[in-house]
């Protein structure tokens, strides 16, 4: 197909998938609609970027439905002038769509293969306002803290405390909670006295591996 299929695709996906589903902040949307989901995913699989589904992209990782991408990044309530913190950078879509909504990504990915492949994706995008890194996300990016938001793109038994502890007060932290196949997404939000935190919809995410996350295959 030629980019303008793909341009058609992404303005039925962001219609059909996004704004039928009640999320209409317009610089979601147009993140949405700018950001090639094709070219984040093997060739192979292009004809299936656009689908309501999540896609394989290798290391037995997945880049995500795009009404979750959609819902994760719409929860964070993003302004324009944030730092925010995603773990589990596998494809890189996620963090693209985070970088035209937010001045900075500092993302954490423990594949090196998918980590590497990611960062060169963002460069031949133009996308400048990433950095990618290779490491145990469950630990987050200590020497970058504290962040104004953070993103968990893997599923965690229970949240990890250096994330908690990396969030600024006022931030929000989005992450999937529970046991394999089924899990609960997570709104944490931090104020002056602690964290508040609200149940969202019921999801099914890989698993995040490393010190506070799953040690075992599932």
């Amino acid at each position: 197909m030629k980019e303008e299929d793909y341009t058609r695709q992404r303005e039925r996906m962001v219609a059909t998938q996004i704004e039928s589903r009640q999320l209409r902040n317009p610089r979601l949307l147009a993140a949405m609609r700018k950001i090639p989901r094709h070219k984040f995913i093997p060739t192979e699989r292009w004809h299936v970027a656009y689908d309501d589904r999540p896609v394989m992209i290798g290391e037995m990782q997945t880049i995500s439905q795009p009404y979750i991408v959609a819902l994760m990044t719409n929860l964070l309530k993003l302004k324009g002038n944030e730092r925010v913190l995603e773990i589990g950078t596998g494809s890189g879509y996620q963090a693209a769509i985070l970088a035209e909504m937010c001045a900075h990504v500092y993302t954490v990915e423990r594949h090196t293969a998918l980590s590497e492949q990611a960062a060169r994706t963002l460069k031949e995008l133009g996308i400048t306002n990433v950095t990618v890194r290779q490491a145990d996300g469950s630990l987050g990016w200590p020497e970058q803290a504290p962040f104004d938001a953070i993103m968990v793109t893997a599923a965690a038994p229970a949240v990890p405390e250096p994330l908690l502890n990396q969030l600024e007060v006022g931030g929000r932290l989005v992450v999937p909670v529970g046991q394999p196949g089924m899990q609960t997404l997570q709104l944490w939000q931090r104020g002056e006295s602690g964290f508040e935190q609200e149940m969202i919809v019921p999801v099914s995410f890989v698993p995040l591996r490393g010190e506070y996350g799953f040690k075992k295959d599932w």
